[in-house]
């Protein structure tokens, strides 16, 4: 009976859905408005905040700038696991002045472009750079417009937004020759344990080497690795068989890559047929130090019902010297966004003035035509 009874617990298990994105311990509600002048003024602080989008919905936050600080405003959506999402859903993200002027160009990604309803997350900026825009102090608008739903889940999908400054970095960008990751020799032997987490908040760290994980399908895991000023990161994530042919699926499994700002940086994705395959990213080298985080999805088409998919991770970080005894993982974090840490003083520039629901304005997301050619365009795109 108690055999049984272990063996009913563990389909039970499997059955479950996999676990939603977490957010942050001490995430703070916050209510965007649909216009403009109403836009909640959020304070920077050591918190994130929650929110919700519907399909079609914008809405506005405010947050204050000064004048010397870089400023990246981020929102994660983050569908429930299972959801089924239309094929022009998706989020878009703007940086204003309070007369509308875009700060930046207005970034947007659909959810099912790349590889199944995995939370999406970008982030608007104000960099500090000579002729660069929206440099005066004072309230900006930060704008979150979510896609059309026709075909999928219409119920509002869950936001967490952030807010954090960082002193201008006069490093390397990635203009000109850098490594594309092709022949590039990545970390070998035995995998060593981790379990990631189901989001930027609950990240599990790892560095340099070779890691291993299992992932169901429909199932999003976090990692992050600390990234230094100018240095690349590499990575490679190997999924294995299943024993025996799938059905194949298009996009099935995913590896992608945001910045220590939540920052869209990369997605990598390829079909699935219950065979080996592998996945690759090379990031530019980074100007904007700290963490960086991975992700790796299944697909929830992919694999044979609830079977776990095992992942090998390779992670390689390369570039600019370590300083003596560090060991590339000495960040801290206030709910997943990177801090120097002790030893590390040329990490010092970054430093994190708090998180916030944030800013005011309008973003364009080009109507719903465009949402239907960027998600051809990135699965044609995606190696």
């Amino acid at each position: 009976m108690r055999y049984g009874a272990t063996v009913l617990a563990a389909l039970g298990a499997l059955a479950a859905p996999p676990p939603a994105y977490t957010m942050a311990p001490n995430v703070q509600p916050v209510h965007g408005t649909t216009t403009a002048p109403d836009a909640p003024q959020l304070k920077p602080g050591p918190a994130t905040y929650a929110d919700t989008l519907a399909p079609g919905e914008k809405k506005y936050y405010a947050v204050t700038l000064d004048d010397e600080s870089s400023a990246y405003v981020s929102a994660v959506a983050a569908p429930h696991p299972g959801t089924a999402l239309g094929l022009r859903d998706g989020i878009a993200v703007s940086l204003q002045t309070p007369d509308g002027t875009p700060c930046g160009t207005p970034r947007h990604h659909t959810f099912l472009s790349e590889g199944g309803p995995y939370p999406l997350a970008d982030t608007a900026e104000r960099v500090v750079k000579a002729g660069g825009p929206c440099r005066a102090a004072g309230t900006y608008r930060f704008v979150l417009e979510r896609g059309d739903a026709a075909g999928g889940d219409p119920a509002p999908v869950p936001v967490e937004l952030a807010y954090m400054t960082a002193e201008p970095v006069d490093g390397p960008t990635a203009q000109g020759g850098w490594p594309s990751g092709a022949g590039h020799p990545m970390p070998q032997g035995v995998p060593r344990k981790v379990t990631g987490g189901t989001g930027f908040n609950d990240a599990a760290e790892v560095g340099d080497g070779v890691w291993a994980d299992t992932l169901r399908p429909g199932e999003t895991r976090f990692y992050r690795v600390s990234v230094d000023e100018g240095e690349q990161l590499f990575a490679d994530a190997e999924f294995g068989g299943l024993g025996g042919r799938t059905a194949y699926t298009v996009s099935g499994v995913r590896l992608g890559l945001n910045n220590g700002a939540r920052g869209y940086v990369l997605n990598r994705t390829g079909g699935y047929k219950g065979t080996p395959t592998a996945l690759s990213l090379a990031a530019a080298p980074t100007t904007l130090p700290g963490w960086q985080f991975l992700q790796v999805s299944v697909n929830p088409r992919a694999g044979r019902g609830e079977e776990a998919v095992p992942v090998t991770l390779r992670v390689d970080v390369a570039g600019a010297a370590r300083p003596p005894g560090s060991s590339g993982q000495g960040h801290g974090g206030v709910g997943g966004v990177a801090v120097a840490a002790p030893g590390r003083p040329h990490n010092e520039a970054l430093r994190v003035v708090g998180y916030a629901g944030v800013g005011t304005g309008a973003v364009l997301i080009l109507g719903l035509g465009v949402w239907a050619l960027l998600a051809r365009r990135r699965a044609r795109s995606a190696p």
